[in-house]
Formats: C-alpha cells, sequence, structure tokens
C-alpha cells in the first residue's frame, strides 16, 4: 500500500501541477470566495491524503509540505475535478430488517443479512449525536464536507507515529458507508471494491461526493443518514438496532454514557465490542466521554460520573437473531409464512426481488399467529406426546378460523433445525403442510376421510337416517361407480374388526365410524364426486397430485395435510364456504405504510343446506360412547371426527365449532410406521387411535384457546333431519338365509387393502345408538 501510495504521490503531484494549468484556462481564478475556500479544503485535501495514506517518511513530508504550505494560492486548480458531480446523489435506501408479527404484534422473527432498522432524526438522542461527532469529527458543523485541519492531522499523526488514521469527516464517512450499501444491496462485488479499496483514487471520490452532499443535505440529515449505516458492532448496523441489541431500548432515549459507549465502537467494530470486550470498550467509552467533554456536550462533573460507570451495570443484552430458527415454538408457522411470501408477487415481481425484499426491504409482515393459541396449542401437544418421549412418535396440531382462513395455531413436537445425529427431533420439515410450503407429502387420514362420503351422502338428497347394510366383506370393484375414472382390480376386503355386521343408521356408523356402513354407502354414490366434494372443501395431497380414485380411498388411503384437513372443517363450520388458508394480512413499510393488504378469498364449496346437516351429525361423534367422546368440549357444542389409518400408521382428529377449526396428527412423519404396542409416557399401549391422545389434543386446546367466548350453537338445518317414523322408513333387505353367512376372512395385518375401523372404547356397545336422533330446537 505504502508503496502505491509513494508511487501515486508523484502523479497526484503532476496533476496538481496540470490542474493548475486547466484553471486558469478555464478562468478559475475568478470564483466565488466560497468556491476559493472549498478548492483550498480539498486542494490541501489531496497533497495530505497522500501521505497520510503513505503513513510516514521524512522525505516524504519534506517534498510534499512546500505544496501543502502554498495551497491557498493553487488550490482552485483542484475543484474542476469536482465540477462534474450530480447534484442530487440519490443513493439506495440502506437495507433494513424485515420483521414478522404475531396477531397481538409481538415480534415473531426478523430477517435481514444487514441487522438495521432506520430511524428518523427525531428519533435518535442527541447525547448520541454527540458522541458521534465529538468523536469522529469535531468540526462537522463547520466545514463542507472536508475536513482539512483533521486530514493534515491524522497527516501528522502518520508521519511521527508511523501508523495510519483515516481523518475522514463524517460526510466522507456518510458517503462511503452509503456507496458500499449500494454495492451490497446490488450484490456487485465491483461497486463494492470500489467503496473499499484503499487508493487515492477513491479518497478523491468520496472527497468529490462528500462536497455535493453537503449542498444537498443538512448536517442533520447527513448525521442521521451516517448513524443509520454505520456499524455498532458485529452484525449490528444502524444505531436503533444496536441500541435494542445492547440496552434493550429505542435509540431516542439513549443516555450519555450508552451513547459513549456505542459511538466509540464505530471505528473498530470487532476489538470495541461491549459484549465480547466489555474492558476495552470500557476505555474507548472513557475517550469518547473526554471528548464530549472538550467539545462543550456535557459537563466535567457529568464526565467524571459516565467514566466512573461499571458497563455491567447498564448492559441489557438482547439477542436478536435472524431467521425462523428464532421463532421458538412458532417456526414452522415462521417456515410456512415465507413460503408464502416468495409466492405473493404484492413482495416483487419476481422471486429474487421478492427475496431481496425479505431481507433487505424492511418491511413489517402482520401475521394470522395468534400467540395465546399457539402456546395453548403446542402444550396440548408435547403433554400428550412429548417432544422427547421415548415412543419416538411425532404429533402436530394445526387450527384455521372458519370465515376468513386465518391460520391461528400452527405446531409439532419437534424442534425446529436441520437434522443432525446428536438430536434426532430436530427437523425442518413443517408436518401440517404441503411440501411446496415446507411440509411433506402428507399422511393417510383413516377414517377422518369418512366425512366426504357423508357429505355427499346428504348433498344428494339422502338422509342420515337411512339404514345401510354394514356388513362387512369383499366387495367387487365393479360395484361401485368412477365418473372419472375405470375402476379394476381385485375386490376390496372391508373389515368391521368386532363390530356387527347389521344394518345400522347412517347417524349411527358415522358415531362409531363403521367401515362396512361407509363402504356401502359408497356404493350408492359417484367416488369421484365424493373427491370433488373433499377437493372443494380444500383438501389435498401434500403433493398437490390428484386423488387416486379407488374404492379404498373412502376409508382415507390417499396422503392429505392436516392444514388441508383443517380447512374442510372449517368450510363446515362457515355453512359451506371454504375460505383459502391464510398466514398473513398485510405487507407494511416499517412507517405503517401499507404495500399489501390481504383479504380472505373465499367461496362457496358445498350448499348451507348440506354443511348444516354434516354438522347436525357430526355432533354426536364427540358424545359418550362414541368415538370421539374424549374430545368433547366443556359447556360448548362441537363436531368432528376420529381417524386411524390401516396398521395404526396414523391418528387423527378433526374438529370444529362455529368459531374454531382444528386438526390433530399423531403418527412419524417418516411415512407408514406402524404404532401398535407403543409407549407413550412410559404407559404402553396394544393400538394408538384417533380417539385417543389426537381427540385429548383436541380437546385441551380448543378449551383453552375458546376460554372466554361465548358458546356459540351450530345453525341448524332449514329441512328437519328427524328420524322418519317406523311406518314410512325404508324396509332394509332381509339376508338371503335367516342364518348370516359367514364374512370373508379379514386380511391379515400387512395384507393390501385391510382398513380397520375406529377402536370401540372398552365397556361400551355399537349397538347402543338406535334410537338416538336429531333433535331440531
Amino acid at each position: 500500500m505504502c508503496g502505491e501510495a509513494r508511487g501515486t504521490f508523484w502523479e497526484a503531484y503532476v496533476s496538481f501541477l496540470s490542474l493548475r494549468r486547466v484553471s486558469i484556462l478555464r478562468g478559475m481564478s475568478s470564483s466565488s470566495p466560497k468556491k476559493q475556500a472549498t478548492g483550498r479544503q480539498i486542494g490541501t485535501f489531496v497533497l495530505a491524503l497522500v501521505l497520510a495514506l503513505c503513513g510516514g517518511g521524512a522525505l516524504m513530508a519534506g517534498i510534499a509540505l512546500p505544496f501543502v504550505m502554498t495551497m491557498g494560492t493553487t488550490a482552485n486548480a483542484v475543484t474542476g475535478i469536482f465540477d462534474d458531480v450530480p447534484e442530487d446523489l440519490g443513493f439506495t435506501e440502506p437495507s433494513e430488517q424485515t420483521v414478522l408479527l404475531a396477531k397481538d404484534g409481538s415480534v415473531l422473527a426478523r430477517f435481514y443479512i444487514e441487522n438495521r432498522i432506520n430511524v428518523r432524526s427525531d428519533q435518535i438522542s442527541q447525547h448520541m449525536k454527540n458522541a458521534v461527532v465529538a468523536i469522529e469529527d469535531r468540526r462537522f458543523y463547520e466545514h463542507h464536507g472536508i475536513d482539512v485541519q483533521g486530514t493534515v492531522s491524522a497527516l501528522v499523526s502518520n508521519l511521527t507515529s508511523g501508523g495510519l488514521s483515516g481523518g475522514s469527516s463524517i460526510t466522507q464517512q456518510y458517503v462511503k458507508n452509503a456507496l458500499l450499501e449500494e454495492g451490497r444491496i446490488a450484490d456487485d462485488n465491483e461497486k463494492i471494491k470500489r467503496a473499499t479499496e484503499q487508493t487515492i483514487a477513491r479518497k478523491i471520490n468520496e472527497a468529490r461526493y462528500a462536497i455535493a452532499v453537503e449542498k444537498t443535505m443538512t448536517k442533520d440529515e447527513i448525521l442521521t443518514g451516517y448513524l443509520n449505516l454505520a456499524q455498532f458492532g458485529p452484525s449490528q448496523y444502524g444505531v436503533e438496532t444496536a441500541a435494542q441489541r445492547y440496552f434493550s431500548k429505542s435509540a431516542k432515549d439513549l443516555t450519555v454514557v450508552e451513547a459513549a459507549t456505542m459511538a466509540g465502537i464505530t471505528q473498530n467494530p470487532a476489538q470495541w465490542d461491549p459484549v465480547r470486550h466489555p474492558e476495552a470498550n470500557t476505555e474507548r467509552r472513557n475517550v469518547v466521554l473526554g471528548e464530549m467533554y472538550r467539545s462543550g456536550f456535557i459537563t466535567e462533573a457529568e464526565m467524571k460520573e459516565a467514566q466512573a460507570t461499571p458497563i455491567e451495570s447498564y448492559m441489557h443484552v438482547s439477542e436478536q437473531a435472524a431467521g425462523c430458527g428464532s421463532a421458538g415454538i412458532s417456526a414452522y408457522f415462521c417456515e410456512y409464512v415465507v413460503k408464502d411470501l416468495l409466492n405473493d408477487k404484492a413482495l416483487g415481481a419476481t422471486r429474487a426481488e421478492r427475496t431481496r425484499q425479505l431481507y433487505r426491504g424492511g418491511k413489517v409482515i402482520r401475521t394470522t399467529l395468534d400467540s395465546a393459541r399457539q402456546q395453548h396449542a403446542y402444550d396440548s401437544v408435547v403433554t400428550h406426546q412429548p417432544v422427547d418421549d421415548a415412543s419416538g412418535i411425532d404429533a402436530a396440531l394445526v387450527s384455521v378460523e372458519p370465515g376468513s382462513g386465518h391460520i391461528v395455531s400452527m405446531v409439532q413436537n419437534t424442534r425446529f433445525g436441520v437434522p443432525n445425529e446428536t438430536d434426532t427431533r430436530m427437523t425442518q420439515v413443517n408436518v401440517t403442510a404441503p411440501q411446496d410450503m415446507g411440509g411433506g407429502a402428507g399422511f393417510q387420514s383413516g377414517s377422518t376421510f369418512k366425512i366426504f362420503t357423508l357429505v355427499e351422502w346428504l348433498d344428494s338428497g339422502r338422509s342420515a337416517y337411512d339404514v345401510v347394510d354394514s356388513s362387512e366383506g369383499l366387495l367387487p370393484q365393479s360395484s361401485f361407480q368412477a365418473s372419472c375414472t375405470n375402476l379394476a382390480g381385485e375386490p376390496w376386503p372391508v373389515g368391521n374388526l368386532g363390530q356387527s355386521n347389521r344394518p345400522r343408521t347412517v347417524l349411527e356408523g358415522t358415531r362409531m365410524s363403521t367401515n362396512g356402513t361407509f363402504a356401502h354407502m359408497a356404493q350408492k354414490l359417484d367416488l369421484c364426486q365424493i373427491a370433488n366434494k373433499a377437493q372443494a372443501m380444500g383438501v389435498e395431497r401434500g403433493d398437490h397430485e390428484p386423488f387416486d380414485i379407488v374404492p379404498p380411498m373412502i376409508l382415507g388411503t390417499n396422503n392429505v395435510t392436516p392444514l388441508s384437513m383443517a380447512t374442510a372443517g372449517a368450510t363446515l363450520a362457515n355453512d359451506g364456504i371454504r375460505c383459502d388458508p391464510m398466514s398473513y394480512t398485510s405487507i407494511e413499510e416499517h412507517d405503517g405504510t401499507v404495500i399489501s393488504e390481504r383479504k380472505p378469498q373465499c367461496q362457496q364449496a358445498i350448499s348451507k343446506e348440506t354443511a348444516r346437516k354434516t354438522n347436525a351429525v357430526l355432533q354426536h361423534v364427540v358424545e359418550r360412547g362414541a368415538t370421539g367422546e374424549k374430545a368433547a368440549l366443556r359447556g360448548r357444542p362441537a363436531a368432528g371426527k376420529t381417524g386411524t389409518s390401516d396398521k395404526d400408521w396414523h391418528a387423527w382428529f378433526m374438529g370444529y365449532t362455529p368459531q374454531l377449526a382444528t386438526v390433530t396428527w399423531q403418527g412419524h412423519m417418516e411415512g407408514n410406521i406402524s404404532m401398535f404396542d407403543s409407549v407413550i409416557k412410559g404407559e404402553y399401549h396394544s393400538e394408538v387411535y384417533g380417539g385417543l391422545y389426537p381427540a385429548m389434543m383436541f380437546s385441551d386446546y380448543m378449551n383453552a384457546a375458546l376460554a372466554g367466548q361465548p358458546a356459540v350453537p351450530f345453525p341448524q338445518p332449514t329441512t328437519p333431519m328427524r328420524r322418519p317414523a317406523p311406518a314410512t322408513q325404508a324396509p332394509v333387505t332381509p339376508s338371503p338365509s335367516p342364518t348370516p353367512a359367514p364374512a370373508p376372512a379379514q386380511p391379515a395385518p400387512g395384507e393390501p387393502g385391510a382398513v380397520p375401523p375406529e377402536a370401540v372404547h372398552e365397556g361400551e356397545s355399537n349397538e347402543e345408538y338406535e334410537e338416538v336422533e336429531i333433535v331440531e330446537e
């Protein structure tokens, strides 16, 4: 560097003489007094700069000093270099952190490449401004962009000590930081290099820009710009972020000693970091306080009091980690929001621009997450399926608001992060969401999918009191209808696993989740229409592929996501109107300006009457003696459906009230792994099914989430759903033989097509529900 600077000295000298000749030709000797003064500053700066960069040497000093001393008569020559500086530099707005807020305004996560919060002048303590001026540029309010005295002082210091001090004014530092920031924002390495290279050309360019800045900005604007750009420690950019980091307060509230602590950092952010090097920072802080006293900003008594203050007495460090990893139990929801944002053109025309806005744009994202309900959700899940339980079973809960689609809770019993050998409970996969939103392929939903056969049954004009053959057996593919595909293959073996083969009403079959009932219902319907109903209500596979249209699908053999099932529950709760899931409501600038406000995207998926009839039936699932009795809520009506997939791979409960729809899931995120013979929380379970832990998770969460809210009844259907009188009830076709034929052998575990019914509670009879009816108010 020094060799380069020495060589460049002679270039600067020759250029200086040439510029004098140019100035005569241009007639610059008749310039205004102000321009002459600026010219003298520039001329002195140019030659002093050469030696400041070089760092010393008596010979160089002897050569240069005469030119420095006579600069007043020749300085105007240099000003020609500065004539082409634009009046309005138009620096790019500095990068700023984007923040995700919960519904109550609390911070979920921050996103940044440079951790910065831009603030106005009136949001910065005067003590902070004074401290920076005192230590960085005492003549800031006197010069016109270049502090000649400071530059010469730096030169003398370099000549005598052999060191390298800067001497740059605050305006020059502002220019340097602004140009560097422009390069970073543009991801332009060449711009970054030009803004940081140790060359005379760069210093002269900064001086040119500094003079232009002083013509277009006030001193306070320049100082505010500098304080927003400067680095105040590792990953701490700008005065507001640093104040929050070190003192857990805003920059406008900084005291004298706090301001001095921060002002001392900027020249060497690593060495004077008050967190890692408190002793070094204390020494530096005291230097700043001394300069504040000499500059007249504080009294001697104030200086001494501040210098005697232990740094640990006022440091209140706040961690400000970036990204969703800092969101705690809301990390998976946070990742979902990020995926959602990067698909939203309101944030930018291209994905690259949207990414830039997320990490540099300083946006405020107001999400739909309810912090209190989120905590209730997490507590309900880990209470019944702890994170580090020896069973290794995963569990999750997602909750959606009917009428808006707002996702209010989204949790799972894993730790967010990259999986590793030392922590098998760590993952970044959101088990409630589809693949393109950070999730997986979904899971077999078991009997929760029976809801859509029920919906199609009622929508076709049939009744919940229709009596249906509910026997188990081999059902030929040809006995089913599918208008959108051709069915072929082996007969489908349907088993009731312990429940009787007698005919029963649709209502009773739903209450006890009898497989045979729904298999024979499906024979009277179109499988494609059942699938269409599910899709219309929001259900989707995790990979967004079409459903496999086969008879077993009515018992939940397609892999679907918990979020989409919660959307379907919210559709039923909302009179058949489906609202797409929504993770945030608005994108704003930090000053509150709204860029984009999202409205619920809703449409009628099924008729109001069908939804209300379905709700009337599903309310009986949570009654005593039914499969979902453990999901019953205290003092308020609820509806829902249990679900357990083949071989207890996955257990579900999907339930809702008019105010909230929630799905709970339990299983293994890796795929279809049986939960037979599981030990959960030290308790052995031969089976794990939807009516057990998922139902209890639902109940615990909903009771807490709806506490204090009115118990809202479900609206009744327009057409009463009363049990027909015996005389008008459709006759049941008797068996061909007075003695029922033996049922085909149930497939052994592992055989294709074996789908168990819901587990029946011990001590409860499946025969007890024949007289229950839906009563209209």
